[in-house]
């Protein structure tokens, strides 16, 4: 239930205009992002792959320039597999920002202190890491786990997801230790609702937007699950 209201708060977030600069920034980064890889792979393809083959009815055809033409093919892949690290990648440059706007406008009594910009992105991009780890280990392990690969990667990068944005936002508002046994203690709604932001992430163009959304949605599950937890201090930052 608060993992779906921290959603829907998330997505009437995105067109407010603090928010929605971010999110237009976010997707211009991603897509100049996916389009220098692609060309680089594209780039080093012509260079490094050398010959050419013999095609009936079309005569000797380059096969460097064949396969790094070829390889626009293997662009949807790509954004299938790469946007969940290159969400967590993001975190560190957006979430703080994003949080900050959302607790203007819905928690202004109760906004938390800004983290380390340095901290904040280099913990992101460990996770990016690890994220982009699961799915070059779910691209291998397909034909292994069959019907069992989107479970397996869906869940492991929600957990990733849901760990590192839930995380970020709770310590605008709490010590370390305080912030990751808030975690573990809603460790199932925070996981489901990483999923959800998972799977947001594999949808075409939709999923431009999603590291500005998952910002802004683990914001509100923060405050959503800390008022209800009687263990855990109003607001407080050591």
């Amino acid at each position: 239930m608060n993992a779906t209201r921290a959603i829907l708060s998330g997505w009437g977030d995105l067109l407010r205009p603090r928010i929605l600069g971010l999110v237009l920034l976010s997707m211009v980064l991603t897509l100049v992002l996916f389009v220098a890889f692609q060309a680089g792979i594209v780039f080093l393809l012509r260079a490094f792959v050398p010959g050419s083959i013999s095609v009936p009815f079309l005569g000797s055809v380059d096969l460097g320039d064949t396969l790094g033409w070829g390889s626009l093919a293997l662009f949807p892949v790509m954004g299938f597999f790469l946007m969940a690290p290159v969400a967590a990648a993001f975190c560190g440059l957006f979430a703080e920002r994003v949080a900050d706007a959302v607790e203007a406008q819905h928690y202004p009594e109760t906004r938390g202190q800004s983290l380390d910009f340095a901290d904040g992105l280099l913990e992101s991009l460990a996770v990016g890491a690890a994220v982009l780890g699961v799915a070059i280990v779910s691209l291998i392990l397909m034909p292994v786990l069959g019907p069992f690969a989107p479970v397996f990667f869906y869940g492991v990068n929600g957990w990733l997801l849901g760990r590192e944005f839930f995380q970020m936002a709770a310590r605008r508002h709490l010590a370390e230790p305080q912030a990751t046994a808030l975690r573990k203690a809603n460790a199932t709604t925070v996981t489901w609702t990483g999923v959800m932001i998972a799977f947001l992430l594999t949808v075409p163009v939709v999923n431009v937007a999603i590291p500005a959304l998952a910002a802004a949605t683990f914001t509100h599950l923060f405050h959503l699950t800390a008022r209800r937890s009687r263990s855990t201090p109003r607001y407080p930052r050591e």
